[in-house]
């Protein structure tokens, strides 16, 4: 008897780690993704993936689209996607992003707009929907769940992080381009890994795989030095050209990570070992929309063509309910910094933090020396107030404070100015700012209470 064929391999690449990430890191990931598919067998598929969303990405999306209907998601959509979009369809290059952010719809109308400028076929296009809550049936099971945190403000966003079905389902329905708002980081990998192997939604041990993989690109060039580089302690060469990541994914759900041809960085068992771990709160219980995933005993081992390659990983059945961030209107920030230098500036730094405090008896000031205590301490300024004056000759105070009035936040802006003329003395490049300040609070919400679908609001011919 004949052994059975091994499935043609996924390749997923990654080019966008957050919203404001860097615009030119998709071209050499996209060349990659073509040299991959050029060596790999038929029905071999890639998609490449802009993971740009953040806790309070979305109520900043939302307050947009308060301002413009057509406006809420990516701002950055066209220089991201524009330089590799023809590329990407003339190749059969699949694309799945969470840029849609408030407007899913109008990201889409934006992309195939990019698609008739570039002079290609009309892509088809989807776009996943469900997570926003705010005008869903879910919202008054998410007002008595958060209760007083809530009551009474005005709520900017709510976002359930969704999974990867519904991307699934639009890539088997024919989708070139899927575009969501809030879905779980990893599910952007899950989802093609889904519809290319057609697993079973409850074939935990592949998914987890997959959603590790999926952990592994979400955060861009992270994994492949960025957030590692240490210098004299963990050399990185080219950071300033750092490649983004590649992950191959078979049909066991296991993967391999290379760096983007011809790219800066380094990628290897450390680097790999470090974007594992990051932001994973239990490695035997990481909580997805798709699956638990469990890496307690998973094994990462560098190859001398500078692949890295993750095993071991294995899943649990995945969660009941689903994480929901509420973000609402949450009064005002202000801030206001003032350097000092030379002889004394410490000490004349704290006296104007001393001058402000006692002006502002009204407002919970916020007082650092940047240069001699700030990212270590508190809003209390425990630590500060525990520091000896080291004698540093070049501080910078920044003091900040949040308030309900307006007015009362804007009190700390003067008064910083004012520092210039009523000292300490030599005081100067003052800056202040006041913004709006967006709070956020999460909970967890029965997933039978966020419907998600996909739409296909753009009938090109697909692939």
């Amino acid at each position: 008897m004949a052994a059975p064929s091994t499935p043609p391999p996924l390749f997923v690449g990654c080019a966008a780690g957050f919203s404001g990430d860097r615009t030119d890191a998709a071209g050499p990931v996209v060349e990659t993704l073509i040299a991959q598919l050029a060596a790999a067998p038929a029905g071999a598929r890639a998609f490449l993936i802009f993971e740009t969303l953040a806790e309070r990405t979305l109520a900043l999306a939302q307050l947009r689209r308060r301002a413009d209907p057509d406006a809420g998601y990516e701002p950055l959509l066209d220089d991201l996607l524009r330089p590799v979009l023809a590329r990407c369809l003339a190749h059969g290059i699949g694309i799945v992003s969470n840029f849609g952010a408030a407007n899913p719809r109008a990201a889409a109308r934006r992309i195939a707009a990019l698609a008739a400028e570039a002079g290609c076929p009309a892509p088809r296009i989807a776009v996943v929907e469900g997570d926003d809550l705010r005008e869903s049936d879910a919202m008054p099971q998410l007002r008595t769940l958060l209760g007083d945190r809530i009551a009474g403000r005005d709520i900017v966003s709510a976002n359930a992080y969704i999974g990867a079905a519904p991307i699934a389902a639009a890539l088997r329905d024919g989708a070139q381009v899927v575009v969501c708002g809030r879905v779980a980081d990893p599910s952007l990998a899950v989802g093609p890994a889904l519809a290319h192997y057609g697993w079973a939604d409850d074939d935990w041990d592949r998914i987890a795989r997959a959603t590790m993989a999926g952990h592994l690109l979400e955060c861009g060039a992270q994994v492949c030095g960025g957030y590692f580089a240490d210098p004299g302690y963990k050399d990185v060469p080219g950071l300033e050209a750092v490649g983004f990541p590649v992950a191959e994914i078979d049909a066991d759900g296991r993967c391999t990570i290379v760096k983007a041809d011809g790219t800066g960085g380094c990628l290897n068992e450390a680097t790999v070992k470090e974007q594992l771990l990051y932001e994973v709160h239990d490695p035997a219980g990481y909580l997805t929309p798709d699956v638990v995933a469990d890496i307690a005993e998973a094994t990462v081992q560098a190859a001398e063509d500078g692949r890295v390659a993750l095993d071991g990983v294995r899943g649990h059945p995945r969660p009941d309910t689903l994480k929901v961030n509420v973000c609402y209107e949450g009064g005002w920030l202000a801030e206001g910094e003032i350097s000092y230098a030379g002889p004394r500036a410490e000490a004349r730094a704290r006296l104007a933090g001393e001058v402000l405090a006692k002006r502002l008896p009204a407002l919970a000031l916020r007082i650092d020396l940047i240069g001699a205590v700030s990212i270590f301490g508190d809003d209390a300024g425990r630590l500060r107030t525990a520091t000896p004056d080291a004698g540093l000759r070049d501080v910078r105070l920044r003091v900040a404070a949040a308030h309900a009035s307006r007015a009362e936040a804007e009190r700390l802006v003067r008064e910083v100015t004012a520092l210039y003329t009523c000292g300490p003395a030599g005081g100067g490049g003052v800056r202040t700012a006041l913004t709006p300040r967006l709070n956020t609070v999460s909970c967890l919400l029965p997933r039978t209470a966020v419907p998600v679908a996909h739409t296909i609001v753009c009938t090109g011919e697909g692939r």
